[in-house]
């Protein structure tokens, strides 16, 4: 973070000492820029991240905890600013989502295995029977040509 782009309103030792504290640093890296969405706020070059910088620059310098840092910042920009948000119930279904999904596709694989071995299993009784009845129909045709052979004359 350069001089330049450190707020005014503090005195430049202050400032310069709190840019390189190793709570800032936590505080930035906990913290979304806005505007590039997947970085954070120690990552981004974007000036509204610059903004934000300064603005838990202000807020460490004026003697608030992180908590209270992170809850200005969400109750200003809303819980987007988090890289990690908090479980709650109005972003339930963010968290519970992939483990829903996995849980439905899981379910799904489950039922489509268990057809298949019950169509693989109909399908080999159905070989079963059919052998079964076309022994029994041979016999049936086998029993029926033995009296014509009986019956047959013998020169013949």
């Amino acid at each position: 973070m350069s001089i330049s782009s450190l707020p005014p309103e503090l005195p430049a030792q202050q400032a310069e000492a709190l840019v390189r504290s190793e709570r800032f640093r936590q505080l930035a890296a906990e913290l979304r820029c806005l505007v590039c969405q997947n970085q954070t706020l120690a990552d981004s070059s974007a000036e509204l991240a610059a903004d934000l910088r300064n603005e838990v620059l202000r807020q460490m310098a004026a003697g608030k905890n992180d908590e209270q840092i992170k809850a200005h910042l969400v109750a200003r920009y809303g819980e987007f600013v988090l890289y990690r948000p908090t479980a709650s119930a109005h972003n339930f279904a963010l968290w519970a989502g992939p483990a829903v999904l996995a849980a439905t596709g899981g379910l799904i694989l489950w039922r489509l295995t268990r057809r298949r071995q019950a169509l693989a299993a109909s399908a080999s009784q159905q070989t079963g029977d059919e052998a079964m009845l076309s022994r029994r129909l041979d016999e049936l045709l086998d029993e029926t040509d033995e009296p014509k052979k009986q019956n047959a004359p013998k020169g013949v």
